[in-house]
């Protein structure tokens, strides 16, 4: 097959997103299949030597005036849906849409989360978690773009999602049952992950990764670990909420027990998260988590919010411990709780890995394949069994 994966973020973005697709792309390139990846990237990343990858990657510029983007994202979309014989969209997804219905392309769409609640709490529109927004009527812009995201939805062919929990949801949008498959997320192992060393000093390492995002809710964990002296706090990442966080730790005389890692490339992280003790997500919505599954492949115990998919990832209990989301005392309570029982921790510490290993990167790999090859061939039968249940160009 010839494929064009479209996606939003991409090395050196950092991401669920930015993990998939490079690791999806060199899996179906290594299968015989032709790829190449169209992605939206910051200005100075257009000039990118890409030869890192064994596949073509086209840049556009994310920063291009909001009046000609969409057409922009479109057009650049169709020239390289025309080489291809199915689209698989990780965003980007109205556009990614339009260039393939242009094209007669059969286009798959992997939704990991809501694309305009995401933008309405970026741009400061909205405060509501995810689950309130899908519930709630907001304004003409909001509804708008709810519409535009749905009838993209409704245009594709299957519809990849990474949990239940968010097939659920994707229902709801009035997407039939028999369009949407399951296929969890996976990690893939690194050859070879060294602890790096650790720039904290405390007797227990906390680490979280993620984008510094209100909804990641950050700020609570800094704020948990205030009254316990023993505990420092690792943080990988970079976004919005980052001087915020900053300011905060530095308001609770912390700044010697937290270190911000920023941006980090998935090798650098990983190492980070390996010198660490437990793997904090405070979140208040996942889809599926590809970093709690890294954290578990390292022998992390998690703690994690019982929202979105990460109780399909976490056993509370075995390998880690399942909080409700906003309740900072109940996050305080679980680091206190693993951190007074080095039996608990060992025990998770094994049972995360071997947990980790039944998300498989082959077993995705396999059932993304089926799904793009029947939907390339106009077949209407999914997989039997899903989820447990080179030149480079730049467009500026």
């Amino acid at each position: 097959m010839k494929i064009l994966l479209v996606t939003g973020i991409f090395p050196p973005d950092i991401g669920g997103p930015a993990t998939y697709i490079p690791n999806m792309a060199k899996a179906l390139l290594e299968r015989g299949h032709d790829v190449r990846v169209v992605t939206t990237s910051e200005p100075e990343w257009l000039d990118l030597d890409d030869n890192e990858h064994p596949f073509p990657v086209i840049r556009m510029n994310r920063r291009i005036h909001l009046g000609w983007r969409s057409f922009y994202y479109a057009w650049t979309i169709v020239h390289q849906a025309r080489k291809a014989d199915v689209v698989l969209a990780n965003g980007v997804l109205v556009e990614a849409t339009v260039a393939s219905f242009l094209e007669r392309k059969p286009i798959v769409h992997k939704i990991v989360g809501d694309p305009t609640w995401e933008r309405a709490r970026n741009r400061g529109w909205i405060t509501d978690n995810f689950e309130t927004f899908q519930k709630g009527n907001y304004g003409l812009t909001i509804e708008a773009l709810k519409k535009l995201t749905t009838l993209a939805a409704c245009r594709a062919k299957k519809i990849i999602v990474p949990s239940r929990y968010l097939s659920n949801w994707v229902r709801r949008w009035g997407i039939p049952r028999d369009k949407i498959v399951v296929i969890y997320n996976s990690v893939q192992p690194l050859d070879l992950v060294d602890p790096a060393p650790v720039p904290l000093t405390s007797s227990v390492k906390l680490v979280t990764a993620c984008r510094l995002v209100s909804w990641k809710r950050v700020d609570s964990i800094i704020r948990a670990i205030e009254h316990t002296d023993e505990v420092g706090l690792l943080i990988c990442g970079d976004g919005p909420e980052k001087n915020k966080l900053k300011q905060l730790a530095r308001d609770l005389g912390l700044t010697d027990r937290i270190h911000f890692a920023g941006h980090r490339s998935r090798k650098e992280a990983m190492a980070l998260m390996a010198g660490c003790d437990i793997f904090i997500l405070n979140s208040t919505y996942e889809g599926l988590s590809h970093v709690i599954l890294e954290a578990m492949s390292l022998g992390l115990p998690v703690i994690a919010t019982s929202v979105g998919g990460n109780p399909e990832l976490v056993k509370h209990g075995e390998t880690g411990l399942l909080i409700k989301s906003g309740d900072p005392e109940a996050l305080r309570s679980a680091i206190l709780q693993l951190i007074r029982s080095p039996e608990m921790l060992q025990a998770m510490s094994e049972n995360t890995k071997l947990a980790a290993e039944t998300f498989s990167f082959s077993r995705m790999v396999n059932e993304t394949e089926q799904v793009l090859s029947a939907t390339q061939s106009g077949g209407i039968e999914s997989p039997q069994h899903y989820a447990h249940n080179s030149h480079h160009s730049k467009v500026k």
